[in-house]
C-alpha cells in the first residue's frame, strides 16, 4: 500500500530541477500513504514525471522501491495496492525467460506489461490497485484502477498540465492547481452525503471508475482533452445465476474459496491482523485466517459505551471462540471528538459518512501493532445482506395496494392542502411541525413519481428527496445509481439492488472511508470478499439463495456457523455508528452554529439559507433527528473551511 502523484505536459520545455522538486512536493503531501521512503521519476524531454510513497509490505529492500522501471526500460511504473496472484504469475513469467532482481509485486506487474500488454495484464491481476504506467517505447501513460474501486484515482487538467495521483490533495501541489469549485457536485453530496465518481468537489478533475483504465498519447495531448475510460473487466457479466447450487453445496464451494483468497492476501513481510466487529462478515473472514495461521491472528475491534453503539462484547465473543490475539478499546466522546478537526484533510473533498469517526479510531490503535490489517467490508453488497433490501421489494411491489393508498394521495395532493390533510388523517404526523411533515411528504411524492425500481430506490436512499430546495437547482449528472442498467443485469428483484450499490454505495462511500482512515494511519487495508473470484461467484448464485424469511447472507452464514456458534452471531444487525445527532446538539453544538451561522452561510453563496437553518433549529430543539442531512452539509462548511478560501473558485 503506497500513494503516488503524477504529471503530464502538454509543452514540451521545462526545467528539470524545477520539476523533481514539484514532483518531491506532490509526494511529501501524501507521505502518510507511504511513510517508509519517496521516489521520483521524470522523463524531462516529454514532460512527464511520477512520485511515489511507499509503505513497505513485501520486499522490504531497496529492490522493491518505486517508481520502478522494467528490465528492459521500457515501461516505469508508480503502484499503490497489492496484486495477491503476482507469486502464481511470477512463476510462469520465469518460466517464459523473465528475470526478477527482488520478490516485489510490483516487478512481477511490469514483467508482466512486457510480456502480454497493458490490457491483458491487468485482466490477470487479482489485487487491489491503482497506477500510474508510462510507456517510454509508445509515449503513452496509462492510469489503471482495479475491479472494485478499493484504491483511489484522480486526475484531470489544471491549466495545461494533466494531473493525478492518489489524493487530490498531491494534485493540489501542482503550481497550476486552480481547485474551482464544481457547483454541479453539491447535489449528488446533499443527496448522499459523498460526491461520487467519476465526478469529484473540483472542475475538471474527475475520479477513475472502478475496472477501468485511461491511455493519454503524449503525442497528441491537448489541454483539456481526455481519453474516454476503457473497461478491462465488466462487473454486469459477472451476474450470470446457476440454479445448480443448494446452500449447502454453495457454501462448500464459498469456503474453499475464500481459503484461498485469504490465504494470499495473508502474505507480508510486515506484521498482519484484522478487523473484527463481531458481525458476520469480519467474523467469517478471521475465522478462516486462523485456520490457517500458525499462531493466533491479531484482531481488533473498539467499543462505545453508548447504548445501540457498541460491538465491542460480541467481536470479545468471537474472538475468545476462535482463540484471536484481541485487543479492544472503548473510546469517550471525547476521543471521538477530537477526531472531527481531522476529517477535511484525511478526506480531502466533503465526506460525510459519519462511522468515518470510529473507522480512522479503529485503525490507529490497529497501527500500533500491525501495518496490514484484513476487514470483511463487501458481504452485504455481495451477500443480499442489507435490511433495506427487502422493504425496498416490498414498498415498489405494492404501490397499487390498498395500504399504499394514503400514499399515493399524498403523492397527488398541492403542498397547500397535504400538511393540513396530513395531520387530519394520520395522528402520528400531529407531533411534527409543518416543515417535518412536508420534508416527509417530499420524501413520498419522489418515491411515487419513479418510473422504475431503479429509480425509486435511489430515491429511497437519498437523504433529501429534492436535493434542489438545499443546494440550487441543476441536473444532477450520471453517476452509479442513476447510470442505465446493463441487459445483463435483472431490472426487478434483489440483483438490481445489488447492482446500484456495488456500482455506488461500495465504491464511493464504503470503500473511500476505509481507504482514507486506514491511511492516514499508514495502515493497509485489505478486503478478501472483493476479490473478483469471490465476487464473481456471489454474483452467479440465485438471490434466493441469499435471502431467506427476510434475512440474507444465507450462504456466508453457512460458512461461518461451521466456525463460530449460531448464536453467538444471530442478532440484529447493527452499523458501525456514533451518536452524532446527540453530539450535534451537545459537545458539537457550538461548531456546528459557527459553520451553519447564517451571515456566513450568505458571504458563501452555496446552499438555501433559510432552509438550513430551518433544519439546524429544527434538529436542536429535539421533536427530530436530522444529524444525517446536516451532517453533509457540515462537512462542506469545514472542508470549505479547510482550504484556503482564497484560492477556490465556484466553476
Amino acid at each position: 500500500m503506497c500513494g503516488f502523484a503524477g504529471f503530464a505536459g502538454a509543452g514540451r520545455n521545462i526545467d528539470k530541477d524545477s520539476c523533481e522538486t514539484r514532483l518531491r512536493k506532490m509526494g511529501e503531501a501524501i507521505v502518510h500513504r507511504g511513510p517508509d521512503a519517496g521516489g521520483v521519476w521524470l522523463n524531462d524531454a516529454l514532460s512527464v514525471g511520477l512520485s511515489h510513497r511507499r509503505l513497505s509490505i513485501l520486499d522490504l529492500s531497496p529492490l522493491g522501491a518505486q517508481p520502478m522501471v522494467s528490465a528492459s526500460g521500457r515501461f516505469v511504473i508508480a503502484f499503490n495496492g497489492e496484486i495477491y496472484n503476482f507469486q502464481a504469475l511470477g512463476e510462469e513469467l520465469l518460466a517464459d525467460g523473465a528475470h526478477f532482481r527482488g520478490h516485489s509485486d510490483t516487478e512481477v506487474m511490469l514483467a508482466a506489461f512486457e510480456a502480454w500488454g497493458v490490457e491483458a495484464a491487468l485482466g490477470r491481476f487479482a489485487g487491489m490497485f491503482a497506477f500510474a504506467l508510462f510507456d517510454q517505447q509508445e509515449r503513452r501513460l496509462y492510469l489503471a484502477r482495479d475491479r472494485m474501486g478499493e484504491k483511489p484515482l484522480y486526475y484531470g487538467w489544471q491549466g495545461s498540465t494533466l494531473v493525478f495521483g492518489s489524493e487530490l490533495k498531491a494534485l493540489q501541489q501542482h503550481p497550476e492547481w486552480q481547485g474551482e469549485i464544481n457547483r454541479g457536485a453539491l447535489p449528488l453530496l446533499v443527496r448522499h452525503n459523498l460526491i461520487p465518481a467519476p465526478h469529484t468537489i473540483y472542475s475538471g478533475i474527475f475520479k477513475l471508475l472502478p475496472a477501468s483504465f485511461v491511455a493519454v498519447d503524449l503525442a497528441r495531448l491537448e489541454p483539456g482533452q481526455l481519453p474516454e475510460p476503457s473497461r478491462y473487466w465488466r462487473l454486469e457479466d459477472q451476474f450470470v445465476e446457476s440454479d445448480d447450487w443448494t446452500v449447502e453445496a454453495a457454501a462448500d464451494h464459498l469456503e474453499a474459496l475464500l481459503t484461498k483468497v485469504i490465504g494470499e492476501q495473508m502474505v507480508s513481510d510486515v506484521p498482519l491482523g484484522a478487523f473484527l466487529s463481531g458481525g458476520v462478515d469480519s467474523s467469517t473472514v478471521v475465522a478462516l485466517m486462523q485456520k490457517q495461521a500458525s499462531t493466533p491472528v491479531k484482531t481488533f475491534s473498539i467499543g462505545f459505551n453508548e447504548e445501540g453503539f457498541n460491538e465491542a462484547e460480541h467481536a470479545a465473543a468471537v474472538a475468545r471462540h476462535l482463540g484471536t490475539d484481541h485487543t479492544e478499546l472503548y473510546v469517550t466522546e471525547q476521543d471521538a471528538l477530537k477526531v472531527i478537526p481531522l476529517l477535511s484533510k484525511m478526506y480531502d473533498e466533503p465526506f460525510a459518512d459519519s462511522s468515518q469517526i470510529p473507522t480512522f479510531l479503529v485503525s490507529e490503535m490497529t497501527r500500533k501493532k500491525v501495518t496490514v490489517a484484513l476487514s470483511g467490508d463487501g458481504g452485504d453488497e455481495l451477500f443480499c445482506g442489507y435490511t433495506r433490501y427487502p422493504g425496498t421489494l416490498d414498498a415498489w411491489n405494492r404501490r397499487g395496494a390498498v395500504k399504499s393508498r394514503v400514499e399515493n394521495l399524498f403523492s397527488r395532493l398541492p403542498e397547500s392542502l397535504s400538511v393540513p390533510v396530513a395531520r387530519a388523517l394520520m395522528p402520528s404526523q400531529r407531533h411534527r411541525s409543518s416543515g417535518g411533515i412536508s420534508f416527509r411528504l417530499d420524501a413520498t411524492r419522489a418515491a411515487a413519481g419513479a418510473g422504475d425500481l431503479s429509480e425509486f430506490y435511489r430515491r429511497r436512499v437519498s437523504l433529501w428527496p429534492y436535493p434542489g430546495k438545499v443546494a440550487g437547482k441543476g441536473e444532477e449528472p450520471v453517476y452509479g445509481l442513476n447510470e442505465t442498467m446493463p441487459e445483463t443485469v435483472p431490472e426487478t428483484g434483489l440483483k438490481t439492488l445489488m447492482w446500484r450499490d456495488l456500482n455506488w454505495y461500495l465504491p464511493d462511500d464504503i470503500l473511500v472511508k476505509v481507504d482514507r482512515a486506514a491511511m492516514a494511519c499508514s495502515l493497509e487495508t485489505r478486503i478478501p470478499m472483493l476479490d473478483h473470484r469471490v465476487v464473481s461467484f456471489a454474483l452467479g448464485l440465485p438471490a434466493s439463495l441469499n435471502l431467506k424469511d427476510g434475512r440474507g447472507k444465507q450462504v456466508l452464514r453457512s460458512v461461518l456457523y461451521r466456525h463460530v456458534p449460531r448464536e453467538m452471531i444471530d442478532r440484529p444487525k447493527q452499523g458501525f455508528a456514533v451518536p452524532v445527532g446527540s453530539w450535534l446538539r451537545g459537545a458539537l453544538r457550538e461548531w456546528a452554529d459557527a459553520l451553519l451561522e447564517p451571515s456566513r452561510l450568505r458571504e458563501q453563496g452555496y446552499w438555501n439559507v433559510d432552509t438550513v437553518r430551518w433544519f439546524w433549529l429544527e434538529h436542536l430543539s429535539g421533536r427530530e433527528d436530522y444529524s444525517f442531512q446536516l451532517w453533509g452539509i457540515l462537512m462542506f462548511q469545514a472542508w470549505l473551511q479547510h482550504q484556503c478560501e482564497g484560492s477556490l473558485h465556484e466553476g
